[in-house]
């Protein structure tokens, strides 16, 4: 496999309890703490993903401490964005198979995980794929439950179309702007 590139989008289709169930996955890097303050830095990219999401996956290394930090402000940030959504959270720990290097204790990843309302799972993304592929999977019969008791009613982001790069929104808004301007000057003939 080749490296993907930062940012990327996955997709994956699959079924669960009968359903067919279509999956994107954003990778979001750099984000970052802010010096000396409990904020995050990130993209506006970044921000774009955390708006149309329907669910979210934290992944930290048990072997890196600073990842680990990073959940809490990153969670108090998309709180900021769906401040009364009730959005499926999984917690997961990665790198499971370097316990001689662990920094982040089970323990503080479980706590961390209720604090947030939502699940932990530990895995080793390299030993094998299907502690993530399961984790995965109970991630989306969460989402699957949260949108079927939600009475016939989802939650907006639910409804919102994966925002196109802004260079593409640009160009449309322009043709836009282009085909309107053409239009009026037409009909004052």
């Amino acid at each position: 496999d080749l490296p993907s590139p930062p940012g990327a989008l996955y997709s994956r289709k699959f079924t669960i309890d009968g359903e067919q169930i279509s999956l994107q996955v954003q990778d979001t890097p750099f984000v970052s703490l802010e010096e000396d303050t409990d904020s995050i830095c990130c993209q506006e990219q970044i921000n774009r993903s955390i708006y149309w999401a329907d669910g979210f996956v934290f992944v930290y290394s048990i072997t890196d401490y600073e990842s680990f930090r990073l959940l809490r402000p990153l969670h108090q940030h998309i709180r900021r964005i769906h401040p009364n959504a009730n959005i499926p959270l999984l917690l997961m720990a990665n790198k499971g198979d370097l316990l001689r290097a662990r920094q982040v204790s089970s323990k503080e990843g479980l706590q961390l995980a209720t604090e947030l309302g939502g699940t932990y799972c530990e895995v080793s993304a390299r030993e094998s794929g299907e502690g993530v592929r399961e984790a995965f999977q109970q991630l989306c019969q969460e989402l699957s439950r949260s949108s079927s008791s939600c009475n016939g009613e989802k939650r907006r982001g639910l409804h919102l179309v994966r925002p196109k790069s802004p260079n593409m929104q640009d160009l449309k808004r322009r043709l836009k702007q282009a085909l309107t301007s053409k239009g009026k000057s037409g009909t004052a003939l």
